[in-house]
């Protein structure tokens, strides 16, 4: 399909905010607009470069701010679809374009010509006359020096070589995490295996099997090592086979194995970090962060490991008491019985059964008079869902934003259910990114993971997807709410150890008590959640902290330990499982029991999305959050005033300063690690 006349992507949309006209749209219209934008955006990258004029902010910084409009506007426009709904057809795509986007990029910033023209530039940024000037000068020099654009010929081409290489095989990664979570999903037909769940449970089970032509229950596998059903299955068997699913995905000798591609993925990294000339490709990812050096990650990450695994050793000797009390066989705790036994201890502890909650959070309810409510109190926004603007999706909710006094801010799109052509896990996207060069409106993506009732019945949903929900939400205000000159510092595009940190900030809305008394409702009667629920709530917030915090931490030192290794110490691995556990043994946290949230051969995160090195992140943002919600706390908490210091100060500046100045701007001094400790229970 070449004619562009008739191609939906390469005519500007009618539909509110410029919204893409995805019921127009068939895959096989990407590739030829992509081919046409990306022959624009090099002519006008080009035209830069080849200027026989003096190099000057407007002429080339500005100029390279202005073009590739209509390639940014495709990218997000497909990267929505492959994540959310990659059909076959949308899969081939996808693996054509991660090679042409690699040469594309690598085109631009290994340009020797704009490099020169860009160094000219920093050189002389000190006389810019506005600071959003001379950070943009900055980070366009440090983003084209660090992409290797100082190389000579040579090594330049060795990086186009494993750049494009690379965007193959992490397409692959994916594309087999996806084939094997569709393929392990555990399928049951008889009814004692799933005694424990839920009616609501057991319907969503049997139409997912439908859904695929089988008989009884189908159980979908989430991204992540534990499944949610693991708290209510009282089949140990049962728990067994879901866990072992699980672990299974990517792994060697399977029907979908990632072990050689991660291994190759490996190697390249870490070849191409020392073409850049640095030791790894940790030191590489990270010295573009606020961490500033592997050395930093691995301090921290060793400081908390050691009261994690003492704790979670704590918790595991609790439970394993339990479970010797409640069972004749005594047989030792496993892996697929900690969410279980948790359950019960924390029953027994705080009189509170975290499955039963589930009739108080609909997820309607917990959206709109919950996650809505609680950004209405803080930044006075108001939202209205549109069902006459069609998303990607028939599943995906479209809701128009608009400030307190009317304005028009932009849309929100909430994709909630899982299915077999979206990838696993939770994110946040944007489909538009505002900015002052152009006239966009922001539309961010919201997609969630959860299994779809059967027609008619309500959705409730788990404590995990409630806090999951009120944290991808907190990405959505983040991309809604930053208000910039220029579109590199657009939305979330703020460093990678920085971007987690508004969202965790919206996760203590959760349990915040005007908040809560206003979602948490019972499903059938209204009424509010029991006041000695709630208590029970807040109470055992810290509960089965030291397993959350090791299994979250050993995922990190994972990501740390591949990405930590010199191209001599990557090419000799040839066992993904024994290195795994060895990097885990070396920080403490090699326990069977718990295993890391994510294993190597599933580790999406690191293998195929933007985390590689990065895993870190989430602890790393986890020190402004804890420090930001005890300002909240000191300071009235869900006020307006609170709000608009939060958005003016975090939410608005983007990616458009240094994010440890605008963290000082906003608190007044730096984050104070205490507060996390206490928090996670890690203080002595």
């Amino acid at each position: 399909m070449t004619d562009a006349a008739a191609n939906p992507l390469l005519t500007p949309s009618d539909l509110p905010y410029g919204l893409p006209p995805y019921e127009l749209i068939e895959p096989g219209h990407y590739l030829p607009a992509f081919e046409i934008a990306f022959a624009e955006h090099n002519a006008e990258i080009a035209a830069i470069a080849a200027s026989s004029e003096p190099a000057t902010f407007e002429n080339t910084l500005v100029a390279w701010e202005e073009s590739g409009r209509l390639l940014g506007r495709l990218s997000r426009t497909f990267y929505t679809v492959s994540s959310a709904d990659a059909t076959e057809s949308i899969q081939q795509v996808d693996e054509t374009l991660a090679p042409l986007m690699s040469e594309h990029f690598d085109g631009i910033l290994l340009d020797s010509a704009l490099y020169e023209r860009v160094v000219a530039i920093h050189n002389q940024s000190a006389a810019l006359p506005d600071a959003d000037q001379r950070y943009l000068a900055e980070r366009r020099f440090t983003a084209m020096t660090r992409a290797g654009a100082g190389l000579d010929d040579e090594a330049k081409g060795r990086l186009r070589a494993l750049n494009q290489r690379l965007s193959v095989l992490t397409t692959a990664f994916e594309k087999n995490l996806l084939a094997d979570t569709n393929d392990l999903a555990l399928h049951l037909t008889d009814d004692a295996e799933l005694e424990g769940l839920t009616p609501g449970e057991l319907q969503s089970a049997a139409a997912a099997a439908r859904e695929r032509g089988l008989d009884g229950y189908l159980i979908t596998l989430r991204l992540f090592t534990g499944h949610p059903l693991l708290s209510s299955l009282t089949s140990r068997a049962t728990r067994a086979k879901l866990m072992h699913a699980s672990r299974a995905r990517g792994a060697a000798g399977g029907a979908h194995p990632n072990d050689r591609v991660l291994l190759e993925i490996v190697r390249l990294r870490a070849e191409r970090a020392e073409l850049l000339g640095f030791a790894s490709h940790a030191a590489f990812i990270t010295s573009g962060e606020t961490a500033g050096s592997p050395e930093a990650v691995a301090d921290m990450l060793r400081r908390l490991a050691v009261p994690a695994a003492r704790n979670a050793a704590k918790e595991q000797r609790a439970l394993q008491h339990v479970s010797d009390e409640s069972s004749e066989s005594r047989d030792p705790l496993e892996a697929s019985d900690w969410a279980y036994v948790t359950e019960k201890v924390r029953a027994a502890q705080y009189d509170l059964d975290t499955a039963a909650l589930r009739p108080w959070f609909e997820a309607d309810r917990v959206l709109v008079d919950g996650v809505f409510f609680a950004a209405s109190a803080l930044f006075g926004v108001t939202f209205t869902e549109r069902a006459d603007v069609k998303a990607y999706h028939p599943d995906a909710r479209v809701f128009e934003v608009h400030e307190h006094d009317g304005t028009p801010l932009g849309l929100y799109i909430l994709d909630l259910y899982t299915r077999d052509s979206k990838r696993g896990g939770a994110w946040m996207n944007s489909i538009a990114v505002q900015s002052q060069l152009s006239d966009d409106h922001p539309i961010v993506v919201n997609n969630l993971n959860v299994s779809k009732p059967s027609s008619g019945e309500p959705t409730l949903l788990t404590l995990d997807e409630v806090t999951t929900l009120f944290h991808e939400f907190g990405h959505a205000l983040h991309g809604l709410f930053a208000r910039v000159t220029f579109p590199s510092f657009g939305g979330t595009n703020v460093f990678r150890d920085f971007v987690e940190f508004p969202s965790q900030v919206n996760e203590m809305w959760i349990y915040w008590p005007e908040v809560l008394r206003n979602y948490a409702r019972h499903v059938e009667t209204g009424a509010q959640l029991p006041d000695e629920t709630v208590a029970a709530l807040t109470s055992s917030v810290a509960f089965n902290e030291g397993f959350a915090t090791s299994e979250y931490l050993a995922a990190a030192w994972i990501d740390q330990a591949w990405h930590s290794l010199s191209t001599s110490d990557a090419a000799a691995i040839t066992d993904v499982a024994a290195f795994e556990a060895e990097a885990l043994a070396d920080i403490g946290l090699l326990n069977p029991v718990i295993p890391p949230r994510y294993s190597s051969t599933y580790f999406a995160h690191v293998f195929s999305g933007g985390y590689s090195a990065g895993y870190y992140s989430y602890i790393w943002s986890e020190v402004l959050d804890a420090d930001t919600v005890e300002w909240f706390r000191d300071n009235a908490g869900l006020t307006r005033a609170n709000g608009d210091r939060f958005r003016s100060r975090i939410l608005g500046v983007g990616g458009s300063q240094n994010p440890l100045a605008v963290y000082r701007d906003f608190r007044g001094r730096d984050a104070d690690i205490a507060p996390l400790l206490k928090r996670r229970g890690l203080h002595d």
